[in-house]
């Protein structure tokens, strides 16, 4: 982080261009008649849930952990390969489900739909990966922006109640752990970020990562669908708030977890709103 940073209110906006191009992308697959199956491994219950939160930190810690081992042995090509095959498949899978939403509302011919949809979809990742990893414009945030919103969105949507507050839990406690004990941290010791094309971005001095980006769209966008205006509004405003007392924190420290404060802010205020409104 630059020592330069000092925190203000525009530094909310890339969180909340994200958080409202995630609202969208919920309502457009909400409305849609199509079936969303659950992306989690096991099934709803105490259990499963924690299971199922597990699971998602696993697989967030193997991934940072692969990109810092890659980076400290200054293989950039497997890094931008990996991250290039990654960033490519969620671009092209999230592109057929909202463009399935979206044609699902006309009165179009399965086939010729079809054949439209794969198109597209494939004009659209092409573009993304060339902004992403030959552009360097501005561009490429707003693609971060708007993927971190798609992305969260819908595992807002396919996601279950109980798994989704286990998962931002347990990501958020092991977001504590990955930037002062763990990988997250040694690779922004270690300059690694500029290298992770598509995986952050920096804004007003600010670095901002597509995870956190994810999971603020994810926790708004559950709420959104699952309990309705009014929970979802306070969510955003609960993450908005934890995210500026973040930037305060990181103003002080140089470095700081962007999911705990406004994960804690935003589910303690959508939970509430969602009792007050029962």
């Amino acid at each position: 982080m630059n020592a330069k940073f000092k925190v203000g209110l525009i530094h909310l906006t890339p969180i909340l261009a994200s958080l409202l191009s995630g609202m969208l992308c919920a309502l457009l697959i909400s409305t849609a008649p199509l079936e969303i199956y659950e992306v989690t491994p096991f099934p709803e219950g105490i259990f499963g849930s924690i299971g199922n939160a597990c699971y998602f930190v696993v697989l967030v810690g193997v991934g940072a952990s692969l990109l810092y081992l890659l980076l400290k042995r200054k293989n950039h090509k497997l890094i931008t390969l990996i991250t290039g095959f990654a960033l490519t498949t969620a671009v092209f899978t999230l592109s057929i489900i909202y463009l399935s939403a979206t044609f699902s509302k006309f009165a179009i011919p399965q086939i010729e739909t079809l054949t439209l949809i794969l198109s597209l979809s494939l004009l659209i990742t092409v573009t993304v990966d060339f902004v992403i990893f030959r552009s360097r414009s501005k561009v490429c945030d707003l693609v971060v922006i708007c993927l971190g919103g798609a992305l969260g969105a819908f595992l807002g949507v396919s996601i279950p109640t109980l798994s989704a507050i286990m998962i931002l839990c347990f990501l958020a406690v092991y977001d504590v752990f990955a930037v002062y004990h763990g990988p997250v941290g040694k690779i922004v010791h270690g300059g690694g970020l500029d290298q992770l094309r598509g995986l952050s971005f920096s804004f007003k001095n600010l670095q901002i990562g597509l995870g956190d980006l994810t999971f603020y769209s994810m926790l708004s966008g559950h709420m959104l669908i699952k309990f309705g205006f009014i929970p979802f509004l306070a969510s955003i405003i609960g993450i908005l708030f934890g995210c500026l007392l973040s930037f305060k924190m990181l103003e002080r420290k140089g470095m700081f977890p962007g999911l705990p404060f406004p994960m804690l802010f935003g589910l303690t205020a959508s939970l509430l709103a969602s009792l007050i409104q029962f």
